[in-house]
């Protein structure tokens, strides 16, 4: 029964939706076990490009059944919308599956989200504005709306009531913006109940039962290791877990079913959104990465900001996911630089610190510590084993994989599905 979670090792954007397209093939099940449509990946295939936001990747592998866990929260709008692209297409997604305990994100909850993140100015995180955050405070406190409650109006209105009662005094009287009514919310929600109602099923059962019948199942993280909400960079975080213990949680599998992990390292770093970046660069070399690796954000629309590889996180992120396995991304954008720099600790008061420093001011001043490692020039993109890759950038590979702490299996050569060299598979 192989159940595997792969998720980012860094702040997200790794190339998550290319390492799920890999193994799609060959995977029966592919879950999202976390997030919403904050999350954006990019696949490839062929000549078409497809940027995902809520959707599994695996909606793109025929034969595959994607799933949203009920650690999801689901703004149907944007999923029907989601849908009805891919279908124009010719993406066959009938098979998809929705968990009827994953939470809806209501109008009032992306009402909420842009109008705190637009109060605190200087102070805002740099959420998406999609109503994630509010979506999962309401799921904490226990007035959120599940997919379930779309099919007994009684509850859903009273549900609603009660989480507007508490929103609509602060909307009024904190932001001075109208009051929300409940029947509208109620009338919105209710106008999705029968298009949702072919995809949504008990998941949990689904996916155990499939495990039991030895079928593959795939755990895909939306975001990445340092924006989960209790071991990333807090409070510059998600509002969920993408880390490897959010694939249970968010799925209902139970943690002695998952026989590995995999970590999805790009070959340098990246990150959207504010908080502390150790090795962002503000330099020619930091703009290079943003072009050469088309450094924008598929959900935000927002340029990533660049900087070199971190080892220090790389081994934070096998630590707290006992990583088996990485999947490295966009060697190629590498190619051409005659050193590149990689950071292999940090300066904090004067002091060599080689792992993450569980202090938010601590890792705030953070400086980075530089390795110099050769570069190569060659073009790397038809690579099709490790051996035909240059010299230096099989060292440059190998030095990553030391220093992370867990085997490279992988190895993204390209933006392309067939732009991959596969060292260990991973089934």
């Amino acid at each position: 029964m192989p159940a595997l979670v792969l998720l980012g090792a860094q702040w997200g954007d790794e190339g998550k939706g290319k390492a799920t397209d890999l193994l799609g093939g060959s995977v029966d099940y592919v879950v999202r076990y976390q997030g919403g449509n904050n999350a954006g990946h990019t696949v490839v295939v062929g000549d078409q490009k497809y940027a995902l936001h809520l959707l599994p990747s695996g909606i793109l592998s025929p034969g595959c059944t994607p799933v949203i866990g009920n650690g999801v929260v689901v703004d149907p709008s944007v999923l029907f919308s989601e849908l009805s692209g891919l279908n124009e297409r010719g993406v066959d997604t009938s098979k998809l599956l929705i968990s009827g305990n994953a939470h809806i994100i209501t109008p009032y909850n992306v009402t909420v989200d842009k109008v705190t993140e637009r109060f605190l100015g200087k102070r805002k995180i740099g959420t998406t504005g999609r109503g994630i955050g509010p979506t999962y405070a309401d799921k904490i406190n226990r007035v959120g709306i599940r997919v379930q409650d779309l099919y007994d109006e009684s509850i859903l209105t009273q549900k609603v009531e009660a989480a507007l009662d508490a929103k609509n005094q602060m909307l009024t009287k904190l932001y001075n913006r109208r009051a929300i009514a409940t029947g509208q919310v109620v009338e919105e929600l209710l106008g999705y109940a029968e298009k949702l109602r072919p995809y949504v099923t008990d998941t949990v059962l689904v996916l155990n039962q499939a495990l039991e019948q030895d079928k593959v199942v795939l755990f895909e993280g939306g975001q990445g290791t340092l924006l989960d909400i209790d071991h990333g960079t807090y409070p510059f975080v998600t509002s969920s877990n993408p880390t490897a213990g959010g694939a249970c949680t968010g799925s209902g599998v139970g943690p002695t079913k998952i026989t590995r992990v995999i970590g999805i390292l790009k070959a340098y770093t990246t990150r959207v959104g504010a908080g502390p970046f150790p090795t962002e660069l503000f330099d020619e070399d930091g703009e290079a990465l943003r072009r050469i690796g088309g450094e924008r954000g598929v959900t935000t629309g927002r340029d990533r900001r660049c900087g070199w590889f971190d080892a220090v996180i790389a081994r934070y992120a096998t630590r707290v996911n006992g990583l088996t396995d990485f999947f490295l991304t966009k060697l190629d954008v590498l190619t051409g630089w005659e050193q590149i720099p990689v950071c292999v600790a940090y300066e904090i008061d004067g002091k060599r610190v080689e792992e993450l420093p569980y202090s938010q001011s601590d890792f705030h001043h953070a400086k980075p510590v530089y390795e110099m490692l050769p570069g190569w020039s060659e073009d790397i993109t038809g690579a099709k084993s490790f051996s035909d890759l240059p010299k230096n950038a099989q060292a440059y590979v190998k030095a990553l994989e030391e220093m992370s702490g867990a085997p490279i299996s992988a190895i993204g050569v390209g933006p392309g599905r067939d732009e991959t060299i596969e060292i260990n598979s991973f089934l």
